[in-house]
């Protein structure tokens, strides 16, 4: 029998655990284990910004890469994503290592599962390397870049899709519909003994049976499980200054971000961060160790994790209410053992001040607070349906892209519903991946009476996206489309007037108008900046007359109620 190095052999294990393949040697190498053996599958998705198709790979002992089949045949699928930061290629090759021995039966995986692998996610940040990049990362040799092909930060992309690769990406996700979802990272912080952390779907926010089995079945069962692998897992060590040993609050996974996406369509959603200083064999192994790790418990637990998806799912069409913002929860907390390095500061021989540093002859283990209870700070009731005129036709897009149900307007229609305005908002003032997103939104909401045109889209709140369609169409919640501009067009006013031929139009208003009249002159007696503008007069009666057009600061996405 031929051992698993001499089936197929690695660059990794070539380089004796120093190097990382190209792009290019990846997918050769996958296309040739796909030639040795029945259990492999690789097959070409959508294309990225880099010119090349997103390839995803099938594993089963049966070999069979039909998904409708996969899920008749009531196996769970774990989906692998790496290289998202190609800089962080750790996954890229414990996946080729892991699912070679599983050709080579050197590791088995159960009957009941299915891994799907994205090789290689952002092919752009793979194909530029250099020895430059992640300057102060332990291996290996060379590596890709962060940003893709257009620079974008695809960890930060999984709702506003401005990549060719988040698109491609987003029909894969739903393609497979994985029960477990793995996104493998490096991390940068603090300096820890520990090799492996990882980022778990804040489970609080994931909410329910699911957020319940995550938090006290699901997780603990991997730290277990590492344990007895040989590596000390803990959570992301979301620090980045002197004295971790007093805890931290645990990061929260935005629906922006893989894992907070990942929980809009109920999955289990898991982000590995091996330490960056750690050699690079090192941490391969912590990350081979941990896919074991998920495929192990998912194969033990399959049935209990069909069953809690099934539930979440079905529960969610009929839920009422549905949080949009969160906030930490400072009075709640669990201990971990921590094992650090005591920290301290001394003289700088760059700038002569004083600089943070570790000192690894005192290494130390602590038991320390995770932060990790979430409560919601705001919520909504759902409505029967969302309305989004066919203008908006980038939102419809990414519906569509989401498999969102809905249909268009048979007829020009007038309908009562729940319109928004925006009050008040806040956009960046620096760009942040593209855009200048908004966020501190107020609104008002009132009830009235919209002619909707044939063709526009009618969305019901009775589907599995539900928790989906909240987190993007109301603009209060952070990743909404309206905090990633998508609807910034309302935010400009479109129509206006010349000054002097206005004055004589609003002096006849305003005689009509006595209730008008009067708020001006309350306005004049309050507000003494005001009473010496008077261009800032005509405009206030300009906005209160039926000249100011109503689109302006209007939402486009109406709620149908009950």
């Amino acid at each position: 029998m031929l051992s698993p190095g001499q089936i197929l052999p690695t660059k990794f294990e070539q380089s004796k655990g120093t190097q990382t393949p190209t792009y290019f040697e990846i997918i050769d190498w996958w296309k040739k284990l796909d030639e040795r053996s029945g259990k492999v599958k690789t097959l070409a998705m959508g294309m990225t910004d880099a010119g090349y198709p997103l390839h995803l790979i099938v594993v089963s002992n049966n070999g069979d890469h039909n998904f409708d089949n996969i899920r008749k045949n009531n196996k769970r699928i774990i989906l692998i994503n790496n290289g998202i930061h190609p800089g962080e290629p750790d996954g890229i090759d414990a996946s080729m290592l892991l699912v070679r021995d599983i050709v080579a039966n050197k590791y088995k995986i159960a009957d009941n599962v299915v891994l799907a692998i994205i090789p290689v996610y952002n092919i752009g940040g793979c194909l530029n390397r250099s020895v430059n990049y992640r300057v102060d990362q332990n291996g290996p040799e060379e590596f890709g870049f962060r940003g893709n092909s257009q620079n974008l930060d695809l960890n930060r992309d999984f709702i506003k899709c401005d990549s060719k690769d988040a698109r491609a990406f987003t029909e894969i996700f739903h393609l497979i519909s994985p029960d477990v979802f793995v996104d493998n990272h490096v991390s940068n912080g603090a300096d820890y003994q520990h090799v492996m952390t990882l980022l778990t779907t804040q489970h609080n926010k994931l909410g329910g049976v699911m957020g319940e089995y995550l938090d006290k079945e699901f997780e603990p069962a991997l730290y277990s499980s590492m344990k007895q692998k040989g590596f000390d897992l803990i959570p992301y060590v979301n620090h980045f200054g002197d004295k971790p040993e007093n805890g931290w609050p645990e990061y929260w996974d935005s629906p922006r971000y893989a894992s907070g996406y990942a929980a809009l369509w109920h999955t289990f959603a898991f982000v590995p961060e091996t330490h960056m200083l750690k050699p690079y064999d090192q941490r391969v192994k912590a990350t081979y160790a941990l896919m074991q790790s998920f495929i192990e418990f998912t194969a033990k637990n399959s049935e209990t994790i069909k069953k809690l998806r099934e539930q979440t799912k079905q529960a969610v069409k009929t839920q009422e209410d549905f949080p949009i913002k969160w906030e930490l929860d400072k009075s709640a907390s669990k201990n971990v053992l921590y094992k650090g390095y005591v920290s301290g500061y001394k003289t700088s021989e760059v700038s002569g001040l004083p600089r943070l540093f570790y000192d690894r002859t005192k290494p130390f283990e602590k038991n320390v607070p995770i932060y990790n209870f979430y409560k919601v700070k705001s919520g909504i009731k759902k409505p029967k349906a969302y309305i989004i005129p066919q203008g908006w036709w980038k939102v419809i897009e990414l519906l569509k892209l989401n498999k969102v149900q809905m249909s268009q307007l048979k007829k020009d229609t007038v309908i009562q519903v729940l319109e928004t305005r925006i009050l008040e908002y806040k956009s960046d003032a620096r760009q942040y991946e593209m855009h200048h997103p908004n966020n501190n939104v107020s609104i008002s909401v009132s009830p009235g009476e919209i002619r909707f045109s044939k063709g526009d889209w009618y969305i019901p709140m009775n589907q599995i996206a539900n928790r989906f369609l909240i987190e993007t169409l109301e603009p209060q919640a952070e990743d909404s489309y309206f905090a990633w501009n998508y609807f910034d067009a309302i935010l400009g006013q479109k129509e206006g007037y010349s000054a002097y031929a206005f004055e004589d139009i609003a002096a006849d208003y305003l005689k009509n108008n006595a209730d008008l009249k009067t708020k001006l002159e309350q306005r004049r007696l309050t507000d003494t900046v005001f009473a010496k503008d008077g261009r800032a007069q005509l405009n206030f009666i300009y906005q209160n007359s039926p000249w100011f057009e109503p689109a302006y600061m209007r939402y486009p996405v109406y709620r149908v109620m009950k």
